[in-house]
């Protein structure tokens, strides 16, 4: 069951991305010919009007087929008949969607939280080498760590990951008192658990607070700056080096990790708010990455649309549309590929294991 919701849930994220496109087009009088969900070929076909509806059996992207899209024609209603900004808004609405949906996706979840666990050192355990005289104290407030923003305290264990190493820049706020240490000292060290056992960690614990309506806003608001964050950082990883083509991940592995992560949750209702978490995450990294100025992605389209326009405007020249649909094309096809390399490999670790 996990693994159908999780299914639903992402296809329901492509819905209502492609929704967007669909709907603003309807409402900018652009001839919409296709509204298709998924890719391949067709299993369902419905022809209502103008618009042909299909569903399509590779569970993967779905688009939005506009007359004129990527070639010049003259249908008065065609895509590129529009003004520039309703083909603007028209090209922005997909990812515009994906993150209102994803900041209400997160809304929800955040709704019956009672406490918010904040980046507040509240206790410290004896031994740590942390939490002294000249350093850090209880009841410091962690405002950055490695010139990153702290805005909830998972963020703490994220950067450090991001940077990897002993030696940190902090800055935390103490009695009104923004205070900086460089190149501090982070170790971790053996500490015995309640149950006998042992880990490495820090040796100190963030504290709590009650999650008013005011604080749930503010949590919500901050989930969805993070969560944009990680988007940068993941890019940031992957052109220094830091993550490669193994750490990439296509549908198959995402509703398999949104699968163990329900499968882990102590009750139904847990599970449940947790693939609603996954799914706002989701939601607002489909926005971002939908939104970078790669050819056949939206915000490739959005840019060379800007450029377009500027172009003809200073030369009183205008481009035919079909040598965009060709670069747009040759990036489909590239990232078709990658798609494929990533489906296979998660398919492969999939029965691997």
């Amino acid at each position: 069951m996990t693994i159908i919701f999780a299914i639903l849930l992402f296809s329901f994220l492509i819905f209502i991305h492609e929704l967007g496109h669909f709907v603003v087009a309807k409402l900018s009088g652009v001839q919409v010919n296709e509204f298709a969900l998924f890719m391949g070929p067709a299993i369902y076909k419905k022809q209502v009007g103008e618009t042909l509806y299909s569903l399509r059996c590779i569970p993967i992207g779905g688009y939005c087929a506009m007359e004129g899209e990527d070639e010049d024609t003259e249908n008065p209603r065609s895509f590129q008949k529009a003004a520039w900004w309703k083909r603007l808004c028209i090209l922005l609405a997909g990812a515009f969607m994906n993150f209102v949906t994803g900041v209400l996706l997160l809304a929800i979840v955040t709704a019956p939280t009672k406490q918010f666990i904040v980046p507040v050192i509240a206790e410290a355990e004896a031994g740590n080498t942390i939490i002294y005289e000249d350093g850090l104290h209880v009841g410091d407030r962690f405002l950055e760590l490695d010139g990153e923003k702290i805005y909830l305290s998972s963020d703490f264990s994220t950067i450090l990951a991001v940077n990897p190493g002993d030696y940190h820049d902090i800055v935390v706020e103490r009695n009104g008192e923004i205070i900086t240490f460089e190149n501090y000292f982070l170790e971790k060290h053996e500490f015995f658990n309640s149950d006998g056992t042992t880990s490495m960690r820090f040796g100190f614990s963030f504290g709590v607070e009650d999650a008013t309506f005011g604080k749930k806003v503010e949590f919500v608001g901050k989930s969805t700056v993070n969560i944009v964050r990680t988007v940068r950082l993941s890019l940031q990883m992957l052109f220094s080096g830091q993550a490669g083509l193994g750490d990439m991940m296509g549908p198959v592995g995402i509703v398999g990790v949104m699968s163990d992560t329900a499968s882990n949750s102590e009750t139904v209702l847990d599970a449940v708010l947790n693939l609603l978490y996954f799914g706002g995450f989701l939601g607002i990294n489909l926005a971002i990455m939908n939104l970078l100025p790669i050819p056949a992605l939206d915000g490739g389209r959005a840019l060379c649309l800007i450029l377009t326009v500027g172009y003809e405007k200073i030369t009183k020249k205008k481009l035919n549309p079909k040598y965009e649909g060709y670069l747009h094309g040759v990036g489909m096809i590239l990232l078709l590929a990658l798609m494929g390399i990533i489906l296979f490999k998660d398919v492969f670790q999939l029965f691997v294991g």
